[in-house]
């Protein structure tokens, strides 16, 4: 399960692009937050994605993301150019393949590496979706694969691309939120060749008019409420604050349960409640939100631009700034299958863990925590990114470099000091 949101400029306060994503999935899956350099590749390479060797480009671009520690791609990230791409799983009515191909992460970090704009991105993706299909397990090493949608947002444009096996749908939109169900109607802009006859052909669509995709694709026997109730909670949300969005309200967005500040109490819930399933998820037993990414795409990359990522459930953790210009510390990438104090995932994991113990207790206290720290990272911030600004106009990449790298050092190391300290305050 994920959920999705973007707002192009002209629906936010600072006139910039902001894409939001929180990753749902086993709660005790790590997810750490990785990068990669731009490169280039030899005639003939391979990259060996997580179940299947593909041919490689050319040239791929410096990118970062979330990551599961035993997947090649993201679940969510961005790249250099300024664009971002998250994946959700779908329930299509198309059995999905059984051989080895691409699963959705590995997609959505081949469309950063290759793509300039959203729009290329998108093109990417579908061409590997028909080329390669999709299969293979993703929701974990030893469980089933999913078909997916993809939400693609750049400085400029955003689109939404859905796909069942080979076959896709894409539209654009300028405020738009994505969960786990087919959301597409006869509104696509375009498509594979065989989107409308594949579906005629099986007895999906037979209706006159052109192809409604979520009505013709969409499995039935999947149950709608637990995303269609967090779509339109996002959608609402987007919706209400229009013009006035930035990287707070698509935090606050990320980390909702219901009411605005509300603190999780799922024992007042059932799984047979629609509202049990919020968009900061607690949802035992189907999914957690194990990794969250807030991005500002702003069209002039001069210098080093944040991206805000939080570990574990966003109600219980911080937002922490990275940027793709710098080196990111050691911690945020480490792997682990296991609890491991020194990987940033399990440390607020294991936070996670203790708040739950009583969360209309716990939470608020740890909210407090981290609204002052993230009040004191964001005034560093300001100064830091206008030190590095210099540095890049003056040429001097190495040092813009640098400065946003000790940055991050400093921030993730205060941050993980004060998540063990809470921790051990909680018992």
């Amino acid at each position: 399960m994920c959920d999705s949101a973007v707002a192009l400029g002209g629906e936010t306060l600072g006139g910039i692009t902001l894409f939001a994503k929180n990753s749902d999935r086993r709660g005790d899956e790590c997810q750490p937050f990785v990068q990669f350099p731009a490169a280039r590749h030899p005639a003939n390479a391979h990259v060996s994605c997580t179940h299947l060797d593909i041919p490689q480009v050319a040239e791929t671009y410096r990118v970062m993301g979330h990551s599961p520690w035993w997947v090649w791609g993201f679940e969510h990230g961005v790249n250099e150019h300024g664009v971002a791409i998250g994946n959700h799983s779908v329930f299509s009515n198309e059995v999905l393949e059984e051989k080895p191909g691409l699963i959705g992460m590995d997609l959505v970090r081949l469309g950063l590496e290759r793509g300039r704009d959203a729009r290329e991105a998108l093109e990417v993706i579908a061409t590997l979706v028909e080329t390669h299909g999709q299969g293979g397990a993703a929701l974990a090493p030893d469980a089933a694969g999913y078909h997916n949608s993809f939400l693609l947002a750049d400085p400029d444009q955003a689109w939404v691309l859905e796909t069942s096996n080979r076959r896709w749908a894409a539209r654009r939109d300028a405020l738009r939120s994505c969960s786990n169900h087919y959301s597409l109607g006869s509104d696509w802009e375009i498509g594979s060749r065989d989107l409308e006859p594949f579906a005629r052909t099986r007895g999906w669509w037979q209706e006159p008019g052109r192809l409604d995709v979520a009505a013709a694709y969409r499995n039935p026997h999947v149950p709608g409420r637990i995303s269609e109730g967090r779509q339109r909670r996002s959608g609402e949300w987007l919706q209400k604050g229009r013009g006035r969005h930035d990287v707070a309200s698509m935090q606050r967005m990320l980390r909702n349960h219901g009411d605005d500040g509300a603190v999780w109490n799922g024992a007042k819930l059932t799984a047979e409640d629609e509202r049990y399933f919020t968009l900061c998820a607690h949802s035992e037993p189907l999914m957690w939100t194990t990794a969250s990414m807030v991005s500002p795409l702003p069209e002039q990359r001069s210098g080093p631009w944040p991206v805000w990522i939080s570990f574990g459930t966003p109600c219980t953790g911080v937002f922490l700034p990275v940027y793709l210009d710098g080196v990111i510390p050691p911690s945020l990438a480490r792997a682990s299958e296991t609890p491991d104090d020194a990987s940033a995932w399990w440390v607020f994991k294991q936070l996670q863990d203790a708040a739950a113990a009583d969360p209309t207790r716990f939470t608020p206290v740890l909210r407090e925590e981290w609204a002052r720290l993230e009040a004191e990272i964001e005034a560093e911030r300001v100064e830091v990114e206008r030190s590095a600004r210099a540095a890049a106009a003056a040429r001097d990449e190495d040092r813009a470099a640098a400065i946003v790298s000790a940055f991050m050092d400093r921030t993730v190391a205060g941050a993980l000091e004060l998540a063990r300290r809470l921790r051990a305050q909680l018992g």
